[in-house]
């Protein structure tokens, strides 16, 4: 059984505000719910149009489609819907390589980003304390169950950058060419999606890279933000091998 007071909770929830205050998030597709249930992520409530494609959990309900259709955050729902509670990062593994984003607005890019970190096996990633929340309703949609996997930091990156003892390496549109470098134990800096990276971090900046543009007329102006990431992450892996 589904509520009033559970409908408009629920849509609260596309709110950060209200994901803060309440400690949960939503997750939405059995790939993605089921890799939150493997990770130790807190499962609160699961509604499905099929529980029978789930093993015994607490707090599970089965509801009829066009119940799912008024709680979900999608047009085209899938035919399973979950609460999570959040889980608080406590601290930062620094023995390998640190992806550190700066003031990203995007929720996709964000999104895509962590799918993509969770490819290469990079675990870890700071966010700056204005960039986008990870437990944003787009931000899951684009992981694709990623975020169980992967771990997000949010704090302030000027001091992160101030006392790390890693290489700091900032991405730039005017830097060394990507594949001239070992990068395998580093904070690789991105900047936002439209200003790049900011002139304070840029001061904290050891060594600038960039993908080089094999487009003789200077066009397109740059790569979309987790293009960049995906590109350099794949030249950085291929070094290792």
């Amino acid at each position: 059984m589904v509520t009033k007071n559970d409908i408009k909770f629920i849509n609260n929830l596309k709110h950060k505000k209200f994901r803060d205050l309440n400690n949960c998030f939503v997750v939405e597709g059995i790939k993605s719910i089921n890799d939150f249930i493997d990770s130790n992520y807190k499962l609160i409530k699961l509604y499905s149009v099929d529980c029978s494609h789930f093993n015994d959990l607490n707090n599970q309900f089965q509801i009829d489609y066009k119940l799912l259709k008024k709680i979900s955050y999608l047009t085209n729902p899938d035919d399973h819907f979950a609460l999570f509670q959040k889980k608080e990062i406590q601290s930062i593994n620094v023995n390998g390589l640190i992806i550190a984003l700066e003031s990203i607005r995007d929720p996709g890019n964000l999104g895509t980003i962590i799918r993509t970190c969770d490819w290469f096996g990079v675990n870890e990633i700071i966010c700056s304390l204005d960039s986008v929340d990870c437990y944003n309703p787009k931000v899951i949609q684009a992981s694709m169950g990623s975020l169980s996997r992967v771990s997000i930091k949010y704090l302030n990156l000027k001091g992160f950058l101030k006392s790390s003892k890693h290489l700091r390496i900032g991405t730039t549109l005017n830097g060394s060419s990507i594949y001239d470098l070992n990068l395998n134990k580093a904070v690789l800096v991105f900047g936002n999606e439209s200003k790049g990276i900011s002139d304070e971090l840029i001061e904290l900046i050891d060594s600038k890279v960039t993908i080089p543009r094999f487009q003789k007329n200077n066009l397109p102006e740059s790569l979309n933000l987790a293009s960049s990431v995906a590109i350099i992450l794949g030249e950085i892996k291929r070094k290792e091998l």
